[in-house]
Parts: C-alpha cells; sequence; structure tokens
C-alpha cells in the first residue's frame, strides 16, 4: 500500500505507538478548577481590566509540530527581583519610542521522533485538501483528577494555515478531541459533517470571518469549550441550549446585538465571555446559570446594570467595563461570592451602599466615572486588595480606608484630591500608591510608615518638596514625580538601594547631589525639562543606568567621566545648549539609542564609528553645513533622523550613504536636497523615506530597487 493511501486506521495504530511511548513522560495538572483559579488570581502588579479570560486552557501536550511553550510563572519574590534589577533593553526601546510619539495551544516539549514524524506526515500529505499546510497532532496524558476531561486525548493546531474552509477530512481520525483552527480566514461551516465532529471537547475557531453558527453545532455534545470569539457573527442559533456539557464559552469580539437566546439553559456553564459585541439588554433568564463564576459583558451598550447577574450565586468575577451604566441596583449585595468587579469606563455618579455588603471583594476598579464621594462603608472591604478609582471627581477619600488591612494597590490619578487620604500609613500592606494629577502640595512625613511600597508615583501635582523619611521604605523601586514644583533633589530618595526607576521630568531641578552615587541598582532615570546647567558627574557613577533622559536642559558639555557608564542603552540629550558633538560618548560600546536634535551642533568626529551598536540617531534641527559623511560608518544603524526644520539646510546626500545597508527609517525632511544618490536603491532595508519639503526634482533609476519601501514622503 502506497503511503499517498494511508487510512485513518493506520493513523490510529501509529498514535496507539506513540501513547505508549510516552506514558511515562510526566504532566501538569489542568483543568476548570485550575484555570478559575489562574484567573482570579491575586496580582498587585497588574491593575488593567482585561478581557476574563482570553486564553486557551493549558494542556500538557506532546507536540510535532508546534514550538509554541510557556513557562511557568514564578514566585513572588523572584517576580519582584526581576522588575527591580531587569529593565530590558526591548522595554527601554519603546519607552524611547512612546516619548517620540508624543512629542501548537500549549505548555509542549517539541519531539523529535522521526518515525512518527514521517508517518503521520505521509496521512497528512494523503488529505485532499491541499491548503492544510502541516498538522500537529498532540498526545496528552493527564491527570485527571480535577480536570474533568479523559486522558488520551488528540489534539489538532492548524492555528494560522491560511484554511479557507473547514477541514472536514482531519475528523476523520476518532480520536480527535481538541480542534484548534483560529487566526484563519474560515467563513463557514460548509463541509463539515457535525456526525465527525461528536467527540470533540474543545472547538476553538477565533479570528475567522465566521458570520454565523450552524444550527447542526446542537450535536457536539460532549463540547465543553467553545471559542468563536473575534469573527463577525450576529446571530447565535438557539440550538445552542442543546450543549448541555459546555463549561466555557467565548463569543466575545463579534456583533451580536441580542442576548443569544438557548444559553440559559447551559446549566454547567462556568465561564461565559460577550465582550465587545452590540448588547443592550440582559434578560432575566440568565440568572438561571446557577454555575456560572467568570461573566465578561465590557464594551457592550448595556445602560442599566442588569438585574439577573445579582442572582448568580457562583459569580466570582464580572466585568462591566465601558458600558452605559449609571447606577448599581440594590440587589447586588446577592452576590455573595463576588471577588472582582470591574465597571471602569461607565456613568456612575454613586455607589449604593448595598456594595460594602459583598465582604469577599478582592478587586473594584471604578476608573473613568463621574464619582465625587466614596462611602464610610468602604471599610468593610476587609479582603480588598486592588481599588482603582482614576478619573473621577473625588475631592477626598473615607479615614476608614485604612481599614482595608491588606490592600495592596490604590490608584486614585485624575481625581480633585488636596491631600492624602487621612490614616493611610496605616495601610502596612500597600505596593503601589498612585496619586497622579490631582491637586496634592505637600507630602505627609507618615508616609515613611509604608514599608511594603513598591511603587509611588504623584506626577502632575504641586508637590515643592519631598520628605526626608521616605528613606525608611526600603522597597520602593520605582518613583514618577515628574511635572511638580520640585526645586531640590530629595535626598531621601538617595537612600533607597532598591530603587530602579526615577522620573523628574518638568520640574525646577537645577543641581544633581553627589549623594545620587548611591542608588546603584537605578536603571531608568528622567529629568528632562528642568533647569540643569551641567551634566553632573555624579551621574557618571550610576554604571547600572540603562535610560537617560537629560532633555531640554541648559546642558553645553559632557564630562569624560561618561565613559564609566558602561550599562547606557538609552541617551537623550535634545533641546540643550550643546556645540559640540560629545566625542566621549564614543566610548559607549552598548548605546542603542542618541537623541541630541535641538543642540548647536556643527560637525560629527570620525570617532562616532566606535557606537558599533548603535540604533537609533536623531540629530535633527542642529547646524550642519553638509550631510556629516562619518554617519556613513554606522553599519548597524536602523533610523537615522536628520531633518532640519531650525537648523541650516542640507542640500546633498553623499553616495557612501548607501553603506548603511541596515537602515529603515530615514529622515531628511526640511532641507534643500536637490537630488538622490544615484545608488540609493542599495538601501535595501529601507522602509520610510520621509524628503519632505525639499527641492527634489526627480528619483534615480536605483530607486526602484527599494522593495522594501512602505512609507514615502516626497511632497
Amino acid at each position: 500500500m502506497s503511503e499517498k493511501k494511508r487510512t485513518s486506521e493506520e493513523l490510529e495504530d501509529i498514535i496507539s505507538r506513540f501513547r505508549k511511548e510516552s506514558r511515562s513522560r510526566s504532566v501538569e495538572e489542568s483543568g476548570l478548577t485550575k484555570e478559575i483559579s489562574n484567573l482570579l488570581k491575586e496580582d498587585s502588579d497588574e491593575t488593567s481590566s482585561n478581557q476574563i479570560y482570553e486564553t486557551l486552557p493549558r494542556k500538557n501536550t506532546l507536540a510535532i509540530d508546534d514550538d509554541t511553550s510557556t513557562s511557568s510563572s514564578g514566585s513572588k519574590s523572584k517576580k519582584y527581583e526581576e522588575q527591580r534589577k531587569t529593565l530590558q533593553f526591548s522595554e527601554t526601546i519603546a519607552t524611547y519610542d512612546s516619548l517620540q510619539s508624543k512629542t501548537g495551544v500549549s505548555q509542549s516539549s517539541s519531539l523529535s521522533e522521526t518515525e512518527m514524524r514521517t508517518e503521520y506526515q505521509a496521512f497528512v500529505d494523503s488529505l485532499p485538501h491541499e491548503t492544510l499546510g502541516k498538522i500537529s497532532p498532540q498526545l496528552s496524558e493527564e491527570n485527571q483528577e480535577g480536570s474533568g476531561l479523559p486522558s488520551d486525548n488528540f489534539t489538532i493546531n492548524l492555528k494560522a494555515k491560511g484554511l479557507q474552509e473547514f477541514p472536514k477530512d482531519i475528523l476523520k481520525v476518532k480520536y480527535v478531541k481538541y480542534l484548534y483552527l483560529d487566526e484563519n480566514e474560515i467563513k463557514s461551516f460548509k463541509g463539515a459533517d457535525s456526525r465527525d465532529m461528536l467527540g470533540l471537547e474543545i472547538l476553538s475557531i477565533q479570528k475567522n470571518g465566521l458570520a454565523t453558527l450552524p444550527s447542526e453545532i446542537q450535536l457536539l455534545h460532549n463540547l465543553k469549550l467553545l471559542n468563536v470569539s473575534h469573527n463577525q457573527i450576529s446571530h447565535i442559533p438557539k440550538e445552542i441550549s442543546q450543549l448541555g456539557n459546555i463549561r466555557k464559552l467565548f463569543l466575545n469580539n463579534n456583533c451580536i446585538e441580542d442576548f443569544p437566546s438557548g444559553l440559559e439553559s447551559l446549566k454547567n456553564l462556568e465561564i461565559l465571555n460577550l465582550a465587545k459585541n452590540k448588547l443592550r439588554h440582559i434578560p432575566d433568564a440568565l440568572s438561571s446559570l446557577k454555575n456560572l463564576r467568570a461573566l465578561n459583558l465590557e464594551y457592550n451598550q448595556l445602560t442599566i446594570f442588569p438585574k439577573a447577574l445579582c442572582f448568580l450565586p457562583k459569580l466570582i468575577s464580572l466585568n462591566l467595563t465601558g458600558n452605559l451604566i449609571n447606577s448599581l441596583p440594590k440587589e447586588i449585595k446577592e452576590l455573595k461570592n463576588l471577588e472582582k468587579l470591574l465597571l471602569d469606563h461607565n456613568k456612575l455618579t454613586f455607589l449604593s451602599v448595598e456594595i460594602f455588603l459583598l465582604l469577599k471583594m478582592k478587586e473594584l476598579q471604578l476608573t473613568d466615572n463621574k464619582l465625587e464621594v466614596i462611602s464610610n462603608k468602604i471599610e468593610n472591604f476587609k479582603e480588598l486588595r486592588i481599588l482603582i478609582l482614576d478619573k473621577n471627581l473625588l475631592k477626598d477619600m473615607p479615614e476608614n480606608i485604612s481599614h482595608c488591612a491588606v490592600l495592596e494597590c490604590l490608584s486614585l490619578s485624575d481625581n480633585k484630591l488636596t491631600e492624602l487620604p487621612k490614616n493611610i500609613h496605616k495601610l502596612k500592606n500597600l505596593r503601589k500608591l498612585h496619586i497622579n494629577r490631582n491637586y496634592l502640595v505637600k507630602i505627609p512625613e507618615y508616609i515613611s510608615h509604608l514599608n511594603n511600597l513598591f511603587s509611588l508615583e504623584f506626577s502632575g501635582n504641586f508637590i515643592t518638596d519631598f520628605p526626608i523619611e521616605i528613606k525608611n521604605c526600603k522597597n520602593i523601586a520605582k518613583v514618577e514625580l515628574s511635572y511638580n514644583k520640585i526645586m531640590y533633589f530629595p535626598l531621601g530618595l538617595c537612600a533607597l538601594g532598591s530603587l530602579y526607576y526615577l522620573s523628574f521630568n518638568g520640574n525646577y531641578i537645577s543641581e544633581i547631589p553627589v549623594d545620587i552615587s548611591f542608588n546603584k541598582q537605578l536603571l531608568h532615570l528622567e529629568f528632562n525639562e528642568n533647569k540643569l546647567l551641567i551634566f553632573s558627574e555624579h551621574l557618571c557613577s550610576l554604571i547600572n543606568l540603562e535610560y537617560l533622559d537629560l532633555g531640554k536642559n541648559k546642558i553645553r558639555k559632557i564630562p569624560p567621566s561618561i565613559s564609566n557608564m558602561v550599562s547606557l542603552h538609552v541617551l537623550i540629550l535634545c533641546c540643550n545648549k550643546l556645540e559640540t558633538f560629545p566625542i566621549e560618548v564614543c566610548t559607549l560600546d552598548n548605546l542603542r539609542v542618541l537623541d541630541l536634535s535641538e543642540n548647536q551642533i556643527q560637525t560629527i568626529p570620525s570617532e562616532i564609528c566606535n557606537l558599533r551598536g548603535i540604533q537609533k540617531l536623531n540629530i535633527s534641527n542642529n547646524q550642519f553645513i553638509y550631510f556629516p559623511i562619518e554617519l556613513c560608518h554606522l553599519q548597524s544603524l536602523e533610523e537615522l533622523n536628520i531633518s532640519q526644520i531650525n537648523g541650516r539646510k542640507l542640500t546633498r546626500l553623499p553616495e557612501e550613504l548607501s553603506n548603511m545597508t541596515k537602515l529603515k527609517g530615514l529622515d531628511i525632511s526640511n532641507n534643500a536636497i536637490r537630488e538622490m544618490p544615484t545608488n540609493i536603491g542599495e538601501l535595501r532595508s529601507l522602509v520610510s523615506l520621509n524628503a519632505d519639503n525639499n527641492q527634489i526634482r526627480y528619483l534615480p533609476p536605483s530607486f526602484l530597487s527599494l522593495n522594501a519601501l512602505q512609507r514615502l514622503n516626497l511632497s
């Protein structure tokens, strides 16, 4: 028998042999209990209102054509150390980019069993669909305890394979229980025989182009998870009510206007995601879902808090972010087990006292509402760990917030507070305190009693000084004090040995004290838009510093000791008074981003070629008489900006520009350039070229060789 004629029965024999080889492999516990636990896991470092459980369940499978892998989360202390000590270069570059703009299925162990791969691929090759590509069989043996799913499962992963129709032939394999068809172009289930899908327990077909679900979906009685999110579905057939075993249903990011009838019959449903649809009403029948534990209805068009939600006795997590809700019903007190409530971006003007009867509340987010006051009843939240009240109209906070003894994160940014909440110093477990853009004038010294503080943000206030007692908060790693009225560097910060991020942008500091040299762990430092006259040599002792922003000051020269800053990745010196290119910078081997724009520099030294790792260079708006040919030796450079809005105008570009073979972005706008180099076509990596406001009348023939070019501005 030829390999092209292998049957599904022969494949099953291969699977059986392969399963025997994998019996001894260890597996990790999986299942709904663990997934719910992960969904509701407390993490004070993450306070954004994400969608409920977007990720698919993790199965410990043996993959043949799937290189995806995930690592288990480390301990809290390990996470803290990573945050404190490691500021990845990619994050550093991303920070710079942000500044510029403002101004397989599971944890898998890939195997190399040649015979299994060969025999399985032969079966795949025999299939009539040419668009299938490689299929990833994944055999799993799972600890059944707590999972609810049988062992010896067979998973097929066809994620992002360019499929345009449902792969019906693949379902001839009897062992298929988990089928993933995400990120294809499947528009319908046309051609699929539901009788071949009876064994499916997981079906994921998110991010395709589905407009509807077929009524035959009712035949999939064993289905435990259905994910059809990120499609164009406007209607769910009522036959979905026949999926009696389903526990997780993802219908988010579709076009559903009416709540799907039939959902109320899914008595075993525990996770339901209907986020980002067009729902205006939730029927009372939803209250029949007595096992529902997590519900996401964010970014719909609900104008009232649906009372039906108040009678879901097992509900733990509820997300109603991004609706039009203006009040909470008294019945909300019935949600006795609710631990997480997200109501960001609504129209709430007050909180009914009944909400404070939810004694198991651990996370409450109410960003961007119209709240003017918080009740003293907040003291009832003895288990509250995260409280986010940003973008409201609060003028003060109740004193008895101090009774929320386990609170770890308190964010009150963008309100009207004139002082810190009284008794805040009693919150001994507080790790994050963010009160940006309020009307604070003074920070009381008793803030030093918050010994567990990790992140402190008070930017955009009217603070003039900072208490020296802050030195007692030994665990602080991040301090954000930008855009205040601070004239002197707070010496108390110099005693914080764990400090890795410090921002003083937009203040009135004119001198940096010698004591800053004690901040040996500092990785990120910002003094943009202050009153600095010199580049302090004290900064040069910060040998671990990776990001330094001294832009918009009045610095005229750079000290030779900058060569000690061997870890520096990003250096921003824009809008200063530099008249010569700081040759000392050329000794920084790890420098990747250099911004010297808006200075008075006329020439570039030949030593710049020593910056072998430089990737982004901004020297716009200086006083160059001609294009610095020395730049053409920077073969690692990816982005160059030499735009001259305010400086002298360049008239030509050198032929040597073609040496910059890695250049992806070139900005030569606002000059007086008349023609492009004849060999500009050799810049094969060029993606973006901005030559706006020049005198270019024609382009050389080699310009047609710029095949990577995506953005061109010659206006």
